[in-house]
């Protein structure tokens, strides 16, 4: 199949489909995107359904080039991009056809961009996914959790030339990467190992993201926290853990996280929050604030409606 052919892959560009679910009991973890909602919105500019495979570039600096007709749609961190040397904007589909050059440069404020083409992306999925899970060696373009490299084809389909365009609309795009809050935590039964003094300790400190910080998690560094205990059995982890081992160093379990582990977990960080956490670089200042499971669905219930209930802006061609 024809498609899109890579010409410098960036630092870490990798295929990432919603995820991979149903596999924990053998070991696989779920992997998909780090910022979830970027990714939707990638693929909803695009006319895609929410399963399709896009492209997940970290810090930038992918060079592409076209073998279709098509259109595609960057969304995610400040990054220039362009097509034919052309400055065009995020947030919004664009038309490219055979012989296109498709930039995009490096990030200026985040870390990640997704990369949609109209119908997504086509490879060989496997274990029912095409996300890329460079830890396990599983899936992405080769099926052996390899990043993009120069010369690799991206399998997409010829859509032909788009009967319209779509883009985010500018109220919704000013807010986007601006929120400064605190990352929400929903705290877990394994709460009860931290005193109540630890919990405050936690709450009114600030930590900073590590250089030994991936898509399997972010490990932290800043007041350290010590609960009454030093492990325990192993168990399920789910995405946004916050785990605490011996050092007292809390470290946020994330797309690519283990399926089990027995460090004592404090809580959890409210998925919509780990979007923004994903989009933060080593060295960036990060803060916590708890909230309860009942604040924790309105927010999800919100935040999903709004998505659903947001009227693109169509830009006829």
């Amino acid at each position: 199949m024809i498609g899109i052919r890579v010409i410098q892959p960036g630092i870490l560009s990798l295929l990432q489909d919603q995820g991979r679910f149903g596999l924990h009991s053998i070991g696989l973890t779920t992997g998909g995107p780090m910022d979830k909602k970027a990714f939707r919105w990638a693929n909803r500019l695009c006319d895609n359904s929410a399963d399709c495979a896009t492209l997940e570039i970290t810090v930038g600096g992918l060079s592409l080039e076209s073998e279709i007709h098509s259109w595609i749609a960057v969304t995610g961190a400040d990054t220039a991009l362009s097509i034919n040397r052309k400055p065009v904007a995020l947030w919004q589909s664009h038309p490219i056809a055979p012989g296109d050059r498709i930039e995009l440069g490096y990030a200026t404020h985040g870390s990640r961009n997704y990369l949609a083409v109209a119908g997504g992306f086509q490879s060989q999925a496997c274990f029912n996914s095409q996300s890329t899970v460079t830890r396990e060696r599983l899936g992405g373009l080769h099926q052996d959790g390899t990043a993009l490299q120069a010369g690799d084809a991206l399998p997409c389909s010829d859509m032909g030339q788009p009967k319209h365009l779509l883009r985010l609309p500018s109220a919704l795009l000013s807010k986007v990467g601006t929120e400064k809050t605190a990352l929400r935590v929903v705290l877990g039964y394994q709460q009860d190992a931290f005193t109540s003094l630890q919990k405050q300790l936690f709450f009114s400190s600030q930590y900073s993201i590590t250089e030994s910080s991936d898509r399997m998690g972010y490990r932290l560094q800043g007041p350290a926290i010590k609960p009454a205990i030093d492990g325990i059995l192993s168990e399920g982890i789910c995405l946004g853990a916050i785990q605490v081992p011996a050092d007292g160093q809390p470290i946020v379990l994330l797309s690519d996280r283990q399926t089990i582990g027995g460090y004592p977990k404090l809580g959890s960080v409210l998925s919509l929050d780990l979007d923004r956490l994903a989009q933060q670089l080593p060295g960036s200042q990060i803060n916590f604030k708890p909230i309860s499971i009942e604040q924790a669905h309105n927010a999800l219930l919100l935040d999903e409606q709004q998505f659903l209930n947001t009227q693109l802006e169509v830009i006829h061609v």
